[in-house]
């Protein structure tokens, strides 16, 4: 049986509605016509999200650029990343789905693990204020920043080919498989007509980023 939420969260309640309310995709409150669905904190929670991050980076890097920083904060707050966090707190156990949502997969799914991870921010910030949502984001903050400086691999990627090629590397979809709200897309780069690496995801930009690692591997094992 499932841990209680606030456990695994560290964080408890003082107004448990709020966190039922992050909790309840809209397909239960339509089904049930009980309480509001998550919609509304999950885009309270989103911005929540961004200032924390923003806050953290500015602090944790104090010599590197904006555009630096960007990045950083575009990998910790993208759908990927959100998905990892909510999956490690077994997020999906704990959402109120409609049969619909039920029936298909919904606690797996990545998108509304990731709406859902933002709404709980959401109801933390309505329930504890600023600190309580901030304590909880920093943990997943300091958990991430080992992985920071290998994610933007199509950067690292283009930059190596532009200096070793003076052309940067093209992304072509080489096909999508499944059903609509749970596609997997496949992706080559391409230098020309050479075939530098391959990679899939639950997004064209996640599999871009795939092929691009893929990439990144194979031309450092040559290198080796």
């Amino acid at each position: 049986m499932a841990a209680p939420l606030e456990e695994i969260v560290r964080y408890r309640f003082k107004d448990p509605l709020l966190l039922k309310q992050a909790m309840t995709h809209k397909s239960f409150a339509s089904e049930s016509g009980m309480g509001d669905c998550n919609e509304r904190l999950e885009f309270l929670g989103d911005s929540v999200l961004a200032a924390v991050v923003a806050h953290q980076l500015f602090e944790d890097y104090p010599d590197e650029s904006e555009g630096s920083l960007s990045k950083k904060k575009s990998f910790l707050v993208s759908r990927p990343s959100l998905t990892v966090w909510a999956e490690e707190i077994g997020l999906g156990n704990h959402l109120y789905l409609g049969v619909g949502e039920e029936t298909t997969g919904g606690r797996t799914r990545r998108s509304l693990l990731a709406n859902a991870l933002e709404a709980l921010i959401g109801a933390m910030y309505l329930d504890g204020g600023f600190d309580a949502a901030a304590a909880f984001v920093r943990e997943w903050c300091a958990r991430r920043h080992g992985n920071l400086s290998e994610t933007d691999h199509k950067s690292r990627l283009q930059e190596i080919l532009q200096k070793k090629y003076k052309m940067p590397p093209t992304y072509e979809l080489s096909s999508s498989a499944g059903p609509d709200h749970d596609k997997t897309f496949s992706v080559t780069v391409r230098i020309g007509a050479r075939i530098l690496g391959k990679g899939a995801g639950k997004s064209k930009k996640e599999a871009e980023q795939a092929s691009a690692r893929d990439a990144l591997s194979r031309t450092q094992k040559v290198e080796d």
